[in-house]
């Protein structure tokens, strides 16, 4: 699970920003939100311009060196702040691996070029490479001096992670292979005017396609129903067909010309809980942007539920509710920091609270 994420010099981010998952209170309610002693599930609010696409596409730049999965086109574009641009940008990961505490830092150049990365496990050194230095724990892993001048130069940026998870034999509860299958298995999506993701799936899939090869007709039409109470009566299909069409009377009509904004949004999360399974965590990117509040809410429910970690993005203070989660669950995002609510007010914040009043009557300060 991921414990603790930061990053320094990113897009907007002129300072470090600390995205702090390892310290839940003690609310007794709502405990499935709450895995290990580390926050399972949140969700971050912030006023628009305050930087929430830009932390959770931060937190997913790991994706870009250490998997094969997809990747954004354009990631790259405004990587650095620009007020600092000559400037790396640094980043810090804090994970929970099974029995281990691994905390991997890294920097990059504004053209994702990797600079410096270190290694830490349980509190040791595993490795340390920055600009004319490289330092090894050779017990576990040993080399000989021309290797190490050639990683302590590193011309071609690989990085120590990936060189090492292919140039030793490792235990199959190995440290290095934990975090690679986490990061292999993060998931970062939004529907917005585009629908872009990160990680998890190596290729594009046709919805309509996916959904009709897997026979998941009738799934994805109950899924419909019962999250939105919409109902579409869809035709068998024939074989080798690609698209999804819904039944008038006597007439067939391509769902894709009939599905609402908010639906072709949830259809798209039909597939992704589908492959949610296989996550280890996930981003969802202002998930509810065109969904009714209520629809919101119960697409939340259902995510929350799943075993990965979950977390979204979103401007609906309907969600902020101990209903759903807990104040320490749920986060928000200012001036360059984001905390918890628990740590927004020194009231005591209890499961009767109206949580959402509160922070219209400006209780919570970042």
């Amino acid at each position: 699970m991921l414990k603790k994420f930061a990053v320094t010099n990113y897009r907007g981010f002129s300072k470090r920003i600390e995205f702090d998952l390892s310290n839940p209170k003690n609310y007794e309610f709502n405990s499935f939100a709450i895995k290990d002693g580390i926050i399972k599930n949140g969700i971050v609010y912030g006023p628009n311009g305050s930087g929430k696409s830009n932390l959770t596409m931060a937190v997913f730049d790991i994706v870009n060196h250490l998997s094969q999965k997809w990747k954004k086109p354009d990631y790259y574009v405004n990587f650095v702040y620009s007020g600092n641009a000559s400037q790396p940008v640094e980043f810090e990961y804090s994970f929970a691996l099974g029995k281990y505490n691994v905390l991997y830092r890294y920097s990059k150049e504004a053209n994702g070029m990797l600079m410096s990365e270190s290694l830490q496990v349980d509190g040791h050194q595993v490795f340390n490479r920055e600009k004319g230095i490289f330092e090894i724990d050779e017990t576990n892993f040993p080399m000989d001096s021309v290797m190490k001048d050639n990683l302590t130069s590193n011309e071609n940026h690989v990085s120590i992670v990936n060189f090492l998870l292919t140039s030793y034999p490792l235990s199959k509860d190995h440290y290095l292979l934990l975090l690679q299958q986490f990061v292999n298995s993060m998931l970062w999506f939004r529907c917005l005017e585009n629908r872009e993701f990160i990680g998890l799936e190596s290729k594009i899939v046709l919805l309509d396609e996916y959904i009709i090869k897997n026979r998941l007709i009738d799934d994805f039409s109950e899924f419909i129903s019962n999250v939105s109470s919409q109902q579409f009566k869809f035709a068998r299909p024939n074989l080798n067909d690609k698209v999804l069409y819904c039944v008038f009377g006597s007439s067939r009509v391509p769902f894709n010309q009939i599905a609402s904004t908010g639906t072709h949004s949830l259809m798209l999360l039909y597939y992704w809980i589908k492959q949610m399974d296989k996550a280890s965590f996930v981003f969802i990117d202002e998930f509810d942007a065109f969904y009714h509040f209520k629809l919101a809410y119960e697409v939340c429910r259902r995510l929350f539920a799943l075993d990965c970690q979950v977390f979204t993005t979103s401007h609906n203070t309907y969600l902020m509710t101990n209903d759903l989660l807990r104040p320490d669950c749920n986060f928000i995002l200012a001036d360059n920091t984001v905390k918890a609510m628990s740590e927004c007010t020194e009231k005591e914040l209890r499961f009767g609270h109206n949580i959402e009043k509160m922070f219209r009557g400006g209780t919570f300060s970042v």
